[in-house]
């Protein structure tokens, strides 16, 4: 045969990508145990670079209107960062040092609050039960109100 496999071949390569199909599968299922994110956690504050990003991005794009690359930006921006001295990146660092300690208050609120949930939710939990035999209570005094339209007929 021309460049073919044999069947002994053929099948050492399929073993082989059922035996990774099954790590895979593994990987998988050990991702479904992780905790889904809270969306009302406070995010992480952005680093220095990302803080100088924020400003570079704007005169990039008015000195390169036609540039649509991020890539390129990116590595304009990682270049002009690391031609900075100390002295340059000074300012962005000390924003980044800011957001971080307004993180780190918000961070402390955020696990107090969360801290102090559960309680909350169980009394949220009583409520439905007393609304839900109020509606059952209501729902009786309703068919006696159709018993008494049906003896005016």
């Amino acid at each position: 045969m021309k460049g073919g496999r044999s069947k002994a071949e053929t099948k050492k390569a399929d073993s082989k990508l059922s035996v990774k199909k099954g790590a895979a599968a593994a990987s998988k299922s050990t991702k479904k145990g992780k905790p889904a994110k809270d969306p009302n956690k406070p995010k992480r504050p952005a680093s220095a670079f990302f803080v100088f990003m924020e400003e570079f991005r704007k005169t990039y794009k008015e000195k390169h209107p036609n540039n649509k690359s991020v890539a390129a930006v990116g590595k304009a921006g990682g270049d002009k960062w690391k031609s900075l001295s100390a002295a340059e990146k000074a300012p962005y660092v000390t924003k980044a040092e800011k957001r971080k300690v307004d993180y780190e208050k918000e961070l402390r609120a955020y696990n107090k609050k969360l801290a102090e949930g559960p309680a909350e939710e169980e009394s949220e939990k009583s409520n439905s039960e007393v609304n839900d035999e109020d509606d059952e209570e209501g729902s009786g005094e309703e068919d006696d109100d159709e018993d008494d339209d049906e003896d005016d007929e």
